[in-house]
């Protein structure tokens, strides 16, 4: 008995060639129905019927050629007797006798055997491809075998395109789940869950950083002025206005609270991080002036108190593991942390105080003005601490206890 082998071999290994060069899988059905145009002499048509609920999703239906215009293949073939029953039998079937093709303006094509094979997707019925001949023709049967051949070749493509276009589908989820939770991670830990994922599982590391600790001073004075929920919207307003100048000066808000932020200056030489913890610290203030200009008449000014300390810390993963939950943040530990925080806290009527690793570092770009000693909380031994803003500290009483 003939199988006609050779060529069936050779018709899958030119459907497979081509079907390796093209992206789009509307491309590579259209192409499959075109291979079997050519290589069934009489068709007169090859409609691939998809029936795949999720099809629409990530292909298009075929045009039919039987038209004087282009027509859905699905509207003019899915409801035919034969490829109903190819459907439901979940097998092959051909009709000798076929019923005329019927156009929209009701005038009639008549065709001759039409046949109808299933495709499957793990034992799933996904399409149905219908071919009609030519009146007073038959199918031979090597018809018969490249046709199912070839829904052979269409199961795997359409269950390659579904399986891309669910992966396709989670990706878009998950990349909507961290554009909505990105404004609450900081953008080194962006940086690296982008560039390798696996850089979030190493152990922290010494490096050489500025930290910039912010935070408001006289917002909760508001509340005996204003409703609870206006305080809010003027505190927002305010640090909603820090970020881009902070972002500016490379900087990368790290923590946030109530009425603060801490800011970490990492990616360049000890030098450039200080300077740019400085920018932003000055912009920071203009962007507090203007919105303290802007408040309503009687209400009185909010001020935000900057602490700055440069040095080595240790930069990285920090964890905190429960029974039920694991809590992951980026951030620098160490008595730099510490000093910068200390110094916010000191810090009075929209000062910037600085350690003095940072007033040496940025020496001949500012001045800076001696504030004396500061005996802060967890040093032992004093510390000499300088105000970026009033000589002396004219007009301030620095708390030395801090």
């Amino acid at each position: 008995m003939n199988y006609y082998f050779r060529e069936r071999f050779h018709v899958q290994q030119n459907l497979i060639c081509k079907a390796s060069a093209l992206i789009e899988v509307n491309e590579i059905i259209e192409m499959v129905r075109d291979e079997l145009r050519s290589l069934i002499p009489n068709a007169m048509e090859v409609c691939i019927l998809l029936i795949d609920p999720d099809a629409e999703k990530y292909t298009r239906p075929l045009q039919c050629a039987l038209y004087q215009k282009p027509v859905d293949c699905q509207s003019c073939k899915r409801d035919r007797p034969a490829v109903q029953r190819a459907i439901n039998r979940k097998k092959a079937i051909v009709v000798a006798e076929s019923e005329p093709i019927r156009r929209l303006d009701q005038t009639l094509v008549a065709i001759g055997s039409e046949c109808a094979i299933p495709v499957f997707v793990e034992e799933r019925v996904v399409a149905a491809v219908s071919v009609v001949i030519q009146p007073l023709t038959r199918f031979s049967r090597r018809d018969f075998y490249l046709i199912r051949d070839a829904s052979v070749i269409l199961g795997t493509i359409i269950l390659s395109a579904k399986r891309h276009w669910e992966v396709t589908q989670e990706k878009i989820a998950i990349s909507r789940t961290l554009s909505s939770i990105s404004p609450f991670v900081p953008e080194s830990v962006r940086y690296m869950a982008q560039k390798d994922p696996n850089l979030l599982t190493r152990k922290k590391e010494h490096s050489d950083v500025t930290v910039l600790f912010l935070d408001l001073e006289g917002y909760t004075s508001l509340a005996d002025v204003l409703p609870e929920a206006e305080v809010n919207t003027i505190v927002e307003k305010m640090l909603s206005s820090f970020v881009d100048p902070i972002h500016r000066s490379h900087g990368d808000i790290n923590e946030t609270a109530g009425d603060g932020f801490m800011i970490l200056f990492k990616n360049h030489d000890p030098r450039t991080n200080a300077i740019n913890s400085i920018k932003a610290a000055f912009e920071i203030m203009g962007q507090n002036r203007f919105i303290n200009v802007s408040l309503p008449a009687g209400i009185p000014p909010i001020h935000v108190n900057i602490g700055i300390n440069s040095g080595m810390a240790l930069l990285g993963m920090t964890r905190f593991s429960g029974n039920l939950d694991t809590r992951m943040t980026y951030t620098a530990t160490g008595s730099v942390t510490n000093i910068a925080a200390r110094l916010s806290d000191c810090a009075k009527k929209g000062d910037i105080l600085i350690g003095e690793s940072t007033k040496n570092l940025i020496e001949g770009t500012w001045p800076t003005f001696a504030i004396g000693e500061l005996t802060l909380k967890g040093l032992n031994a004093p510390l000499s601490a300088f105000s970026l803003i009033r000589p002396q500290g004219k007009g301030i009483i620095y708390d030395t206890q801090r």
